[in-house]
């Protein structure tokens, strides 16, 4: 299993990012994939998921209505799209094979948010 994610990067509060994670290894279009995030000084947070064929997905309440994860099965890539960035957005995100974030996760791409 490989899990490369990028499209981190430091902007300002309000501001957008799109994250990409390629995938490699096992039969992608089969698995739930998900994002996590680690805060500095905090654990490891699930923040979103998404099923196999893209038609469910889930957010933890402090994302919802900012984030937005999709797939493209063709491509092996799970993205995250992150609007009206909050300070709180900190972290490093990781992609994650799974439902909620509970198999294998990539190295992380660091989102800082700041002023």
């Amino acid at each position: 299993v490989q899990l490369v994610e990028s499209g981190g990067g430091l902007v300002r509060p309000g501001e957008s990012l799109r994250l990409s994670c390629v995938a490699s290894g096992f039969s992608f279009g089969e698995k739930w994939m998900s994002w996590v995030r680690q805060a500095p000084g905090k654990g490891l947070e699930w923040v979103s998921d998404i099923s196999q064929n893209g038609l469910n997905t889930r957010y933890i309440d402090s994302v919802k209505g900012r984030f937005i994860i999709s797939r493209d099965n063709a491509k092996n890539t799970v993205y995250l799209q992150m609007d009206s960035l909050k300070t709180e957005d900190t972290a490093i995100y990781y992609c994650a094979l799974g439902i909620q974030g509970g198999g294998p996760r990539g190295q992380g791409t660091q989102v800082t948010v700041s002023s």
